[in-house]
């Protein structure tokens, strides 16, 4: 079963951003690390949360033209 070079554009482009968002938890779990996450860091990874659904819809948007 080959993969059309279209889907596997998206599927990398899909874990690439899926890879970003995991680097980003992880930073932030270092940042505010001083025995447990913190009000700062708690809204530091809501926000984090919030930039990863909107850039997923930007790439849905962008890969769906």
């Amino acid at each position: 079963m080959a993969i059309e070079a279209e889907m596997r554009r998206k599927i990398l482009v899909s874990i690439a951003a899926v890879a970003v968002f995991i680097g980003v938890i992880v930073g932030i779990g270092v940042t505010f690390d001083d025995g447990g996450l913190g009000s700062t860091g708690g809204l530091a990874l809501v926000g984090s949360i919030v930039l990863f659904v909107l850039l997923m819809a930007g790439i849905g948007v962008f890969l769906s033209q």
